[in-house]
């Protein structure tokens, strides 16, 4: 989708490495070196969470692909190998009503599962259309500052049995940790005997970019 990016270097701290291939990152300010992912999860889903963390010269590619497995709701835990300020979300799903209605963002909450993450309330929410190319979602960035992790929560799909998304990247800073990362061993499987849909959101999800 058409927009304008600033990729010049201001007062912040910033990661650049101005040498590497820009195939692989597109943006400077692309965190894909920057992602922890062999500590990727995704819960209730059928594929490698790690494998829609792609360069950027694969963000199109429909090969490899993640889709929810019990019912259309998925959650994606994406851990960073230190700190990150956070100011888009890239993403490519579909196609149609497999592309998840929402996503719900919380920063910094590397545990949640679909026990508890009906209880926390997001720190942001997108809506997603029905397109089969690379969406970029503005976050307020002021509310991912600071973040060693986020775990995206897709509610429902639009209308399929199941969601699928093909690619998942990030924009932002990235600042190395100063102290050493306490390594998580996450679960690998989901017990899907003990996930129930949840039911009761609002739908008042915010519109990308505000």
């Amino acid at each position: 989708m058409p927009h304008e990016h600033n990729d010049g270097c201001g007062h912040e701290s910033h990661d650049h490495d101005h040498d590497h291939d820009a195939a692989v990152l597109g943006y400077q300010d692309n965190l894909f070196q920057h992602i922890d992912r062999p500590n990727v999860v995704a819960l209730n889903a059928n594929g490698d969470a790690a494998e829609i963390i792609k360069p950027w010269h694969l963000r199109l590619d429909e090969a490899k692909y993640i889709e929810s497995d019990a019912d259309d709701q998925l959650i994606i835990r994406v851990p960073f190998t230190g700190t990150v300020r956070l100011k888009a979300i890239l993403l490519k799903a579909g196609p149609s009503g497999h592309t998840p209605a929402s996503i719900s963002l919380f920063p910094n909450e590397p545990t949640l599962d679909f026990d508890d993450i009906q209880d926390r309330k997001s720190t942001q929410e997108v809506v997603v259309p029905q397109n089969r190319e690379v969406g970029e979602y503005a976050v307020k960035t002021a509310k991912f500052t600071n973040i060693s992790s986020i775990t995206l929560f897709v509610p429902a799909s639009q209308g399929e049995d199941t969601s699928r998304i093909y690619y998942l990247g990030f924009l932002g800073t990235w600042t190395e940790s100063k102290t050493q990362p306490v390594i998580t061993v996450y679960e690998t499987q989901a017990n899907l005997a003990d996930h129930e849909k949840i039911q009761g959101m609002d739908g008042t999800w915010s519109a990308p970019g505000h």
